[in-house]
């Protein structure tokens, strides 16, 4: 990554927007993107009202290179402007730059925290935004409230030269993913691993090991990977939340999910370690 694409975070926007900057507009959570054929752009301009949309908030973002970026959400029913619409994030995942979807990402949390987040959980008041960092404060009672983010865990187990994929019921026809899970309060990272592949195969692992983490917008989690070894048992699903799982080698993968998934990192992490190359696998 070159440094001009560097962002780092911030929330006292500029006095005053004189330059171009990224705008990061929200529908629900839909990005506006000008579209000409198969090529789409996230807006770059000095103010987004040049648009003539009416914008229901917005929030300053930090800044992307030299450039400023700014989260903003419309009412729904507003129509984009000739040459723009509203595409979902994953529809956006390779026909936008990387950085740019990455500051998507974090901008559709925010847009979506702010859009629920009205009113005091405590006493009922109306929050006011802070001015100085990201959380909204009650004027009555004093609570504070920050944006929600939560954890949650995935692993590739793998047994000898096979890993373990599985189905929940709500994925698409054919598709096959690793065990994952939202790590329990008070529960460690690791500790969740261990019992999300008990609760969901009824197996046990040994070996635990982070592999890396990633940013899930969808809608607001942190998805923490792992890698494990099969220890002991018996695949029993949990038929409330897996449909299938089995153990299956790299030259008899069913559908795997798409690359933007830390899933995906690690399932082309342990093809790797097979000496399989990615190849003609399928998506």
């Amino acid at each position: 990554m070159g440094e001009e694409q560097i962002f780092v975070s911030g929330v006292v926007p500029p006095e005053e927007q004189l330059n171009p900057a990224w705008w990061f507009a929200f529908q629900g959570r839909k990005l506006l993107v000008h579209s000409e054929g198969s090529s789409v752009a996230v807006p770059h301009m000095v103010e987004i009202e040049h648009l003539g949309l009416k914008t229901d908030a917005r929030q300053y973002l930090g800044q992307l290179g030299s450039r400023d970026c700014y989260a903003v959400q419309f009412a729904e029913g507003l129509q984009p402007p000739a040459g723009m619409t509203f595409l979902g994030l994953r529809q956006l995942y390779g026909q936008i730059d990387e950085h740019l979807f990455q500051v998507a990402g974090r901008a559709v949390q925010l847009v979506e925290w702010d859009r629920t987040n009205k009113f005091c959980t405590r006493c009922g008041h109306p929050l006011e935004n802070r001015l100085t960092e990201r959380a909204k404060e009650c004027a009555r009672c004093g609570l504070l409230n920050f944006p929600r983010l939560s954890p949650a865990v995935i692993v590739l187990v793998e047994r000898g030269c096979e890993l373990l994929l599985a189905r929940a019921h709500h994925f698409p026809p054919g598709l096959y993913g690793l065990i994952a899970g939202f790590v329990e309060p008070g529960e460690t990272a690791e500790a969740a691993v261990v019992r999300e592949v008990r609760e969901e195969v009824g197996l046990t692992i040994r070996d635990i090991h982070y592999f890396s983490s990633q940013p899930w917008p969808f809608p607001d989690s942190l998805m923490i990977g792992f890698s494990a070894t099969y220890q002991a048992g018996e695949i029993r699903l949990d038929d409330s939340e897996i449909e299938d799982a089995g153990w299956f080698t790299v030259d008899n993968l069913p559908t795997i999910p798409e690359k933007i998934s830390i899933a995906r990192e690690l399932i082309d992490w342990f093809l790797k370690k097979q000496g399989k190359p990615e190849v003609g696998i399928q998506d």
